[in-house]
């Protein structure tokens, strides 16, 4: 009878076989700051041996319990894997272990002080020093609180990029086994992309603040000359205390509602650029597609502003000059011995006003609370769509609507205009009303019967004498 050869090992033999199969390898770190630190205890905790390779074997009192430290030299005998975890001007002790690299895998975790600040990328730069070894780019974009925190309060994404593929998998599964997301950039061109990502102060967020900060000091100034400087210059008086709180809760309704407008205005004209060209595989211009990119920021600035609107509302009846015009107002009925009637109209409007407020805050919150990642996660393509489009445009046409309200007919009035300037309602609904009114005509079945062919693959192509075929 035949026996398999693996049924004469003892069974102590080959749990014990087990165990050494399943065991990490090791893991070489140089360089011992905060981030190689943070490095090797996470690394640690997740099972690996961990070796430093310090210039100073002898001082290991920062160092995690667990680790062994030794040489430069030494520690590359005891792994394939070593992250460099030192910054690009002390690269030079490097170049004298590139035999000793031959054929390992070196990554870089560096970043610089400012961007653009060597010709090429520090990844590069390396793999010139060391043209044996098999040089990934990686890790740099993770920081040392996020390693020891465990990636709870921070992203747990890993840029990896590198020439060799089976280098890149080997890092990328060091990132996986630790608890992060490795996510593949391609080759090593790509370092100084890398390198540069965690220098950019919110790169999606400079054109929206931007946007926002020159509409509100626009506005501020416009009704510091509406408010304060005409009711000096023509009447004489001092209404200066109005640039605290009355003249703010004009502002933030107005660029809350101009952002929310320029967040479905590029929308519509995607549409219309469809619609005019016939195809959706024509690129978009650039800064059309530089403005639909930010759109959830503009929304986001827009929703926080709409915030502050609200709370200033709330503020605004407790200050000092509305309870003295409320006193001095029921003083002088008091005086006059007169009494006002109900004035159905106000009464409306009034509720009206409020209405269409508090209704367009409520699908204002939900929008928002729908563009956190933990909860569009959850929601499918569709969902989606309807909450950030359908809802999107009802909130814009009710916060537009609220606004409308507010200025009933005062527009027909050139009291209103004072030097000839008008309300600051009006050109707060200009960008709105244009959106409602195009998105009007795109959801009439026959545009939008077109728009969704076009959206689907239909092309309307020209003959050869130049006419319009499909």
């Amino acid at each position: 009878m035949d026996i398999n050869s693996t049924s004469l090992i003892p069974l102590h033999q080959t749990s014990t076989r087990k165990r050494l199969d399943n065991k990490r390898e090791t893991i070489c770190i140089f360089g011992t700051g905060d981030f190689g630190r943070s490095l090797g205890m996470r690394l640690l905790k997740s099972g690996y041996p961990v070796v430093y390779g310090s210039r100073d074997p002898k001082n290991t009192t920062l160092l995690p319990s667990g680790a062994q430290v030794f040489s430069h030299a030494e520690a590359l005998n005891t792994s394939k894997i070593i992250f460099l975890a030192v910054h690009r001007e002390n690269y030079e002790f490097i170049s004298a272990l590139s035999d000793q690299l031959d054929g390992k895998v070196l990554v870089d975790v560096s970043n610089n002080l400012k961007m653009n600040e060597y010709p090429e990328s520090n990844a590069q730069y390396l793999s010139q020093l060391v043209p044996k070894a098999d040089v990934v780019k990686g890790f740099n974009t993770v920081s040392a609180w996020a390693l020891q925190s465990g990636s709870l309060d921070a992203s747990s994404q890993v840029f990896v990029c590198g020439n060799d593929n089976r280098s890149k998998q080997l890092v990328m599964d060091v990132a996986r086994s630790i608890g992060l997301t490795p996510l593949d950039q391609g080759s090593l061109l790509a370092a100084e992309e890398l390198e540069d990502y965690p220098l950019q102060l919110f790169p999606m967020w400079r054109l929206p603040l931007y946007i926002t900060a020159g509409l509100t000091v626009f506005f501020f100034l416009y009704y510091v000359v509406l408010k304060v400087i005409y009711s000096y210059v023509v009447k004489n008086t001092d209404q200066t205390y109005l640039i605290m709180i009355s003249i703010p809760n004009h502002v933030f309704p107005i660029v809350s509602l101009i952002l929310l407008g320029l967040v479905y205005l590029p929308g519509v004209i995607a549409a219309f650029l469809q619609l005019y060209r016939g195809t959706k595989y024509k690129r978009f211009p650039d800064w059309l597609d530089r403005w639909m990119l930010c759109r959830k920021q503009l929304g986001l600035v827009s929703f926080a502003y709409g915030f502050l609107h609200v709370f200033y509302s709330l503020v605004k009846p407790l200050r000092y000059a509305s309870y003295w015009s409320q006193v001095n107002y029921v003083a002088y009925q008091v005086q006059k011995n007169t009494t006002s009637e109900l004035k159905m109209e106000w009464a409306w409007r009034g509720d009206l006003f409020y209405a269409f407020g508090i209704l367009g805050f409520f699908v204002f919150c939900l929008l928002g609370v729908t563009s956190l990642p933990s909860v569009s996660n959850t929601m499918n393509w569709q969902e989606f769509r309807f909450v950030q489009s359908k809802l999107g445009h009802v909130t814009l046409l009710l916060c537009t609507a609220h606004a409308a309200v507010l200025g009933w007919n005062k527009f027909l009035r050139s009291t209103r205009y004072k030097w000839g300037l008008p309300p600051g309602y009006m050109l707060s609904m200009v960008i709105p009303c244009i959106v409602l009114i195009l998105k009007l005509i795109l959801i009439t079945p026959c545009v939008d019967r077109m728009v969704t062919r076009i959206r689907q693959g239909w092309e309307r192509r020209r003959n050869d004498s130049g006419n319009l075929k499909v």
